[in-house]
This record gives structure tokens, sequence and C-alpha cells, in this order.
């Protein structure tokens, strides 16, 4: 009780904790970035031989079957150079420190190091002290914390592979559902409201746009995803994060496209403008729609 105290006492204190918790979850998501899709497409290789023969596997662009029988997840095997396979020892695994004090490199090869792993490190540290200084130490701020690692995980792994895996979305949608019943963010009726306006607007989006360009625009990942936040933070949210979401893949796309960082023929993920929109909602979302409201009566 004496630590519920003091937090409670020192918001700051709290927030600077849940920072360098925030570091160390960001390590951890840099393993679920990389390793969840791979253990998926492995799982559906899985299925695959379940279904088909084995000389019809062979000849599918997928993983051997001796590679999927070796154990990957997410705890096994222990982090190492992909280049050398020197094991990654704990001195080497501090979130961003390491990184710095490596020069950037691997310590047995010297294999340059991508900068995304720090990156991903500090984001979640920063977005963590955001997210505890914003609401104190109470509930909501852990669930903000909880749903924050979440986005960034989605983020990543939809920037990569163009998924949003189920996995991670429809329990994401259940929980969202099951702290309407503690009224933490919204309560039971708009929570539900919201998951299946969010899953149905989205749904609409990607019918229309295939009935009238034959193309399908999205992925349905991204109106799990919507729903998601629609149960997190109810109905009344979603053209908010629609309209965020929107205005930042413009911006953010284009921004990509004019820096050469992404081919304007290849399809922009919209998982992650989602992610930061929902952010944004999460912390900001009623002072919008206030501020709207003011300037639309006016």
């Amino acid at each position: 009780m004496i630590y519920v105290d003091y937090f409670i006492a020192n918001p700051l204190a709290f927030a600077m904790v849940c920072g360098i918790i925030g570091l160390l979850i960001g390590s951890f998501l840099n393993v679920v970035i990389y390793r969840l899709p791979v253990m998926l497409e492995r799982d559906w290789h899985e299925q695959c031989v379940e279904f088909l023969e084995e000389e019809a596997v062979d000849k599918v662009t997928l993983p051997k079957k001796e590679e999927t029988q070796k154990r990957f997840d997410l705890i096994s095997p222990s982090s190492h150079c992909p280049k050398c396979n020197h094991k990654i020892r704990a001195w080497e695994n501090i979130p961003v420190f390491s990184y710095l004090l490596l020069g950037r490199k691997c310590h047995q090869c010297h294999t340059p190091i991508p900068f995304r792993y720090p990156f991903v490190e500090l984001l979640t540290g920063v977005l963590s002290f955001v997210v505890a200084w914003h609401f104190g130490f109470n509930e909501q701020a852990a669930a903000a914390l909880f749903l924050t690692w979440t986005l960034i995980a989605l983020s990543f792994i939809d920037y990569d592979t163009q998924l949003l895996p189920d996995v991670i979305t429809i329990p994401m949608v259940w929980v969202g559902l099951l702290l309407s019943l503690g009224v933490v963010y919204v309560d039971p009726a708009t929570s539900i409201i919201g998951a299946c306006a969010g899953y149905l607007s989205l749904w609409c989006v990607f019918q229309l746009f295939k009935l009238i360009t034959g193309k399908e625009g999205m992925g349905f990942g991204d109106f799990k995803l919507l729903a998601v936040l629609g149960a997190w933070f109810g109905w009344k949210m979603l053209p908010v994060i629609i309209l965020l979401s929107s205005f930042a893949g413009a911006v953010i796309g284009i921004s990509l496209i004019l820096l050469k960082q992404q081919n304007k023929d290849k399809p922009i993920p919209f998982g992650p403008y989602l992610a930061i929109a929902g952010w944004i909602a999460m912390l900001y979302g009623d002072e919008l729609i206030d501020y709207y409201v003011h300037f639309a009566v006016i």
C-alpha cells in the first residue's frame, strides 16, 4: 500500500517507472514483431500438410517440414545474431543502452544492428511515460499501457507483413468489452455498439470500394482493429478515430513516397494509422470532440 500511496501522490515518479518498464516491454515487442508472423506462417504450413499431399506442399514456397519441427516461439530459441548466431547475453540486451554501448554492431561479427530495435524500445518507453503521466495511478493507466504496447506490436507487424493477426486483435476486442463491465472507459452498451459499429463501418467501405473498383482496398484485420478501438472507447469515438487515421495516413503516406521510403505502387497498410489515431483518441478524444462541438455551435 505504501507504494500505491506514493505513486498516487507522485505522478511523475509513476510515469518514470512506467517509462522504464516500457523500455523493457519494447525489447520484448521486438521479439513479438519478428517472431509472431513466422510462427503463424509455420502454423499455416502445418495446416497445409494436413490437407495436401506431401509432394504438393513441397512445390509451394513454404518452410520445409524439418524446419517447422524445430521449436520457434516467443521464448525459444534465445535471442541471437541472425548473421553469426552469437547468443545475446544479458548485458547486450539492455534496451537502447546496449545498442549504444556495442557501437550499433554485433559484439561477435560486427554486423550493424538495425536502428529499428532501439527505436521500438524508445518509442514504447516514451509512450508508456506519456500514458502514465496522462492518466495517473489508476486502472485506466494500466489498461491504456497494455493497449499501447499492443498497438505498437500490431503497427510494426502490419507495416512488415500487411497482417493484423487475429491472435491479437480478437482477444483485444473481448478485453475491451470486459473493461466496459467496470466502466473503465465506457459503459457496456456503448462498448458493444462501438465494437459492432467499428467492424461494420470499415466492412461497408470495403464492400463499396470492391463493388466500384473490383479491388480490395483494405484487409479484414483493419475491421477487427477498429472493432477493438470501438470496444475500448465506444461508438462516439469512432468518427474521431476514422478522421485522425485518414489524416495520418495521408500525411505519412505522402511523406514516405516523397522521401522514396515507400513505392507508390505498393499497398500502404492502414493498421498503423488506425493505431496512431486510436492512441491519440484514447488520450485526447474527449477534448477533440468538445473542441469540434464548440466551434460547430459557434
